[in-house]
């Protein structure tokens, strides 16, 4: 049986797939923590927006929205928020997960993405992420890491 929202997901993924003119290769939805300098100096921390794999490298796109609380009272929602670090950029990436058991009972983190990258001036930064696992056919959240270093040309 057709089913209509899965049919508009994958309308939306081959959609921003040629609006940036890259191959979309893992993506997930995610909440961005630290390490990139402009929304660390702005101190939009804890923005979710999507984290994406693709074939020119790693893309964070966060969606402008309004709540209802900003709508009743006429205030402004949050802006589009995106970066990129193109696959030049990219040192490495890990998938870090939980693996004690007890710790899981004590602390709710979701899972972390870490990419290691050189900035504008060279320098070695360090981004971090946390991944929500969401459950579905098209979750990638584990390739995310897998994806970002198969780019990677190691000699």
């Amino acid at each position: 049986m057709f089913n209509k929202t899965e049919k508009s997901v994958d309308a939306f993924w081959q959609d921003y797939g040629e609006k940036i003119g890259e191959t979309i290769l893992a993506r997930s939805l995610g909440q961005y923590i630290s390490g990139w300098e402009e929304f660390d100096s702005n101190k939009w921390t804890a923005v979710w927006g999507l984290i994406i794999a693709t074939s020119g490298g790693f893309r964070f796109h966060h969606f402008a929205n309004r709540n209802w609380l900003e709508s009743l009272t006429g205030r402004e929602g949050s802006k589009e928020k995106t970066f990129f670090i193109p696959k030049e950029k990219i040192i490495s990436a890990r998938f870090i997960t939980e693996s004690n058991w007890w710790k899981k009972l004590l602390k709710s983190s979701l899972p972390q993405l870490t990419i290691t990258y050189r900035d504008d001036k060279d320098n070695e930064q360090t981004l971090f992420l946390e991944v929500n696992l969401i459950s579905g056919k098209n979750n990638n959240s584990e390739l995310l890491a897998e994806k970002l270093n198969s780019l990677l040309d190691i000699k």
